[in-house]
Order: C-alpha cells, then structure tokens, then sequence
C-alpha cells in the first residue's frame, strides 16, 4: 500500500468509456485555467550548426496579467542548457520548495541520435511540461529568476552575474549543514521517504519491463513484416488461392500498422512520464535531505545552548532562527509533497486510461482486419 494519509477520495462511478474519463479531465483542466494569470508553452524547436558545436533551441512563448511583467507577451528562444541555468537556480533560491526535474541530459535509452525529431519531440513535451509545472507552483512562478527566463532575450548577460558568489555561498552551506547529524526524523517525513523509496523502486521495475516489452514489439514487427509478403507470393503461384492469400497478407500488414502506433504511443506517451516521476521523487528525496540538514543544525544548536550554564537561559537569536527554517522547511515540503501527489494522481489516471485506449484500439484493428477475409475465406468451399 503506497497510500499517504493526504489521500483523497476516489470516485467510484465509472465513465461511459474511457475517453469520456479523459475528455472529464480535460474540461477540469480548463476550467482550472479560467483562474490563471500565465501561460507559458515551449515549440518550434530549431536546429543551429555552429563551428564548435550544433544544438536546438525552442521557442519559449509566454502570456500573462501579471504586474510585474512589463508586456502581456514575450517570445524568446532557449536551449536545454538553459533550462538547466533555471532549475539551478530555483533551487538555489528556493530550497525549501520541490523543484520539478528536467529530462536527461544524455540520450534517452534507445535513440541513437539526439537531433532525431523523436527524441527532439520527446524533449520538447518534457521541456514544456518542466515550465507548466513552475507556472502552477504558487512560489516558484513568482521567483525572480523564472521572470529573467521567460522575458530576458540575452540569457547570457545574467547567466554571469553572481556566479562565483552562488557557488562560494552554495558550498559553505554544504560545509556548515554537512557536519550535523540528524537523530530521528519525524514520523510524518520518515513516512514521505520510505513512501518516495518504495515508489522510486516500483517506477523503476516498471520501466524496465516496459521497455523489454517494446523492444520484444520492435523485434516481432520485424518478423510480421517478413511473414506477410510470403502470402503474396504464395499467392502468385497458385491463381485460385490468390485472392484469399492476397486478403491474409493485407491484413497482417494492417497488423503491422496497428503494432508500430501501440509501440510508438508507449515509446512517447508512457515512457516519459514514468521517467519523469522517478526524476521527481529523486527531486523530493533531495528536498527532505535538506530538510533533514536544518533540522539536525537545530538540534545541534539547542544541545550547545543546553550545555552553557547561564543563571537566566535564554534561546539565541541564531537559533530561533534555525527553528524558522525548520518549520518553513516542513510546511512548505508538506504543501510541495501534497501539490506533487494530486499532480501524480491525474497524470497516473490519464496515463493508464490513455494506455487502456490505445490497447483497445490495438486489438480492435486486428481484430478487423482478420475479420476482413473471412468473407473471402467462406467464398472458396463453393467454387470448389
């Protein structure tokens, strides 16, 4: 059981069909935008060839009512490399908050080539996601540097602003919070990281197994493909039996066609969002160790207050105000961890429902294609 104590109801009624499910969550979806003040989307991806090096960048395309934008629209054009300067510094400014992961930097298993328009479109649906997911956050949308990203048309200029102050300030953090230990975590995040272990392990065991599944698919499409035009010739030599044989090959070709679209949809649809969520509960472990860092620096600060023999005790400054950050830490995981699992419950619902679909639409092509020549199969005893 996988289930956290934040889990909401489940509707029990079940749809007219699947689509229906899908087309309900749709209209929940734009609804829910009828309240927003940005829409951020990521297209258009453009292949540069350069002396030293050859990259694609998207067109970023931003719309919004919010003050401290200076225009309603912007259009800039960005690389991966950037989005990564993004998530970077989000976490930077923000570590107290889930920051959503960006796709792999690396190839994807099983594509070869990295400017191929697969994995370029596979890219692109991440990339987009990854600023649709920052745009809902309440905090994260509001950060500074989100602002830089979407409107800036010089990316570079900030890129080397305060780089070495960051990274002085970022490993004297790593320094201070690396030398405490933390005795016990608390129930309620103990229980958040052995629910994101188990998950983490689970996806994984998944994705595997759905990959040996596609590859297994590739392999017995390569076979069909083969097996088809043997009719066909069988056919040419034996003028009786040449429409029906003609009908069999036809119609495992149509096999052929149904099997290609089912691997591609789990290929593109299925497989990224599984990745995605096994980034993300990395992303959510990483919060919680930091959460876990703060929490021991208090308590080894309140150990050191405890020690001093002082006639009128009295908490430090200092250490009223790593109890703050302990406690915004914990509201704001609580509140990421909450926004994360009504995210993961949607997305899971329409994943699994579009993969219902796409396996019933799979079986139904067969199905009539193999259909197709019975007529042509019952003809022959009578003309015998």
């Amino acid at each position: 059981d996988l289930s956290l104590p934040n889990g909401t109801p489940v509707d029990t009624s079940s749809p007219a069909s699947s689509s229906s499910l899908l087309n309900r969550l749709q209209l929940d979806d734009d609804l829910d935008g009828e309240t927003r003040d940005l829409f951020v989307t990521v297209d258009d991806p453009k292949k540069h060839v350069c002396t030293m090096e050859t990259y694609i960048t998207y067109r970023v395309t931003t719309k919004t009512t919010r003050a401290e934008f200076d225009l309603p629209e912007y259009s800039v054009r960005r690389r991966y490399q950037d989005f990564d300067w993004l998530r970077n510094k989000l976490e930077e400014s923000q570590p107290t908050h889930l920051i959503p992961p960006l796709p792999e930097k690396f190839v994807v298993k099983g594509v070869v080539d990295r400017f191929s328009e697969e994995f370029v479109e596979t890219r692109r649906k991440a990339l987009d996601k990854f600023l649709k997911r920052i745009t809902d956050h309440p905090v994260l949308s509001f950060n500074e540097h989100f602002n830089v990203f979407l409107t800036a048309k010089d990316l570079n200029a900030y890129k080397k602003q305060g780089m070495a102050l960051l990274s002085k300030m970022g490993e004297s953090v790593k320094y201070v919070t690396g030398g405490y230990k933390l005795r016990s975590r608390p129930l309620e995040f103990a229980a958040i990281g052995e629910y994101l272990d188990t998950f983490s392990l689970k996806l994984g065991t998944i994705d595997r197994i759905a990959q040996r599944i596609i590859k297994e698919q590739l392999e017995y499409l390569v076979e069909l493909r083969e097996y088809g035009p043997v009719y066909s010739t069988w056919g040419g030599l034996e003028v009786e039996l040449s429409e029906p044989l003609e009908g069999v090959s036809a119609c495992i070709g149509n096999c052929c066609t149904a099997l290609e679209e089912l691997s591609e949809d789990m290929t593109e649809d299925f497989l990224p969002v599984l990745r995605e969520y096994i980034l993300y509960s990395e992303s959510m472990k990483n919060v919680l160790k930091k959460r876990d860092q703060v929490q021991a620096e208090y308590e080894a600060k309140l150990e050191a207050v405890a020690l001093k023999k002082e006639d009128r005790p009295k908490v430090p400054t200092d250490v009223e105000k790593c109890q703050d950050r302990v406690e915004c830490f914990n509201a704001d995981l609580k509140a990421d961890m909450e926004r994360w699992q009504n995210n993961k419950r949607q997305d899971f619902r329409q994943l699994l429902m579009g993969m219902a679909d796409k396996n019933i639409q799979y079986y139904e092509k067969c199905l009539t294609a193999w259909e197709s020549i019975i007529p042509l199969l019952q003809d022959k005893p009578e003309t015998k």
